[in-house]
């Protein structure tokens, strides 16, 4: 009876011990930062699109495939809610590199490279009526540009042309159609991310001449200056920056920083499943989207992941 009551305790201790550890490695899996996982792809491989949110529906247009970097005029149009792609009117020509922006019912794409060499170009997309539409040119040819909304105009900053990084900053206004010069960044700058956040405008990362950058820079429109932000842990390019509630997600390959405003600092989120650069990032509806861009083994990619991302999550922070 005694080794009965003994191996009943033994029994007992065992499945406690279980129990204790099972709560709390659920409670330790519980704080882990949410995964990425895929979303439906687009129908062909591209990098170096312009892309655009409007309406809780990502734009997908233009980009290049390949080794010899093929000019594209496709676009298509991204619906989370279905995990869905539509087809959409081409491009009036073949466009790489242009910068994308979603303002007033239409999606714009600013700039980039074409096959006749261009740079200045301008085409808004009516998302109502359905087709192309040629704006006011850029004042001068660029490509690598990154692009914001804000107050109703376009902010197109930065770029690459004539051999050289610029620091221009052209400003928009679609009630005119008129570009007007902004206040230049602090220093030339292509290839980096940027966001509209709690009412400023942020230039993340990038590239200028050899050199991958971890500056940050914020641009004031109340004051019409810019200011030094919290450098990255880690330099980055050809970022995809998306900002939801207090948080600003930046992803360049296998690196994938995000800055929380509550903390004013940066922290690191889980790497993503396919690393990419020249990739796009938007929110929508709870979760972080990145799409197409090219691969750390330089093939173009028609992958789109997702994260839910809520105030909640808390990636593991870098000192």
């Amino acid at each position: 009876m005694r080794a009965i009551l003994a191996v009943g305790l033994v029994v007992a201790l065992a499945v406690g011990l279980a129990a204790f550890v099972g709560t709390r490695g659920t409670g330790e899996a519980r704080a882990q930062p949410a995964p990425w996982t895929f979303a439906r792809s687009m129908s062909q491989r591209r990098s170096y699109i312009a892309a655009a949110k409007l309406d809780g529906e990502i734009y997908a247009v233009g980009g290049m495939v390949g080794e010899t970097g093929r000019f594209l005029a496709v676009a298509q149009r991204f619906d989370p809610r279905k995990n869905s792609w539509t087809g959409l009117p081409r491009l009036p020509e073949p466009v790489r590199a242009a910068a994308g922006a979603a303002l007033d019912g239409d999606i714009y794409v600013i700039g980039g490279q074409t096959q006749g060499g261009g740079g200045r170009q301008v085409y808004a997309f009516d998302v109502a009526g359905g087709g192309w539409e040629q704006r006011a040119p850029l004042p001068e040819p660029r490509f690598n540009m990154s692009a914001v909304v804000y107050q109703s105009k376009i902010y197109a900053m930065g770029g690459f042309s004539g051999s050289e990084e610029h620091a221009d900053v052209f400003v928009y206004d679609p009630a005119e159609d008129r570009w007007s010069r902004g206040t230049p960044l602090p220093a030339p700058n292509h290839t980096f991310g940027s966001v509209v956040f709690r009412g400023e405008i942020w230039a993340i990362g990038g590239r200028r001449g050899d050199r991958i950058l971890r500056d940050v820079w914020i641009y004031d429109p109340r004051t019409e200056r810019w200011h030094r932000g919290p450098s990255l842990p880690k330099p980055m390019e050809l970022v995809g920056a998306a900002a939801v509630g207090s948080q600003i997600h930046a992803i360049w390959e296998g690196t994938y920083q995000i800055y929380d405003a509550r903390t004013r600092r940066w922290s690191r989120g889980p790497r993503p499943l396919v690393t990419r650069h020249g990739l796009n990032a938007f929110a929508v509806g709870g979760f972080i989207y990145t799409v197409g861009g090219c691969t750390t083994d330089l093939h173009d990619s028609q992958v789109v992941e997702q994260r839910r991302v809520t105030e909640a999550t808390k990636p593991g922070t870098i000192r």
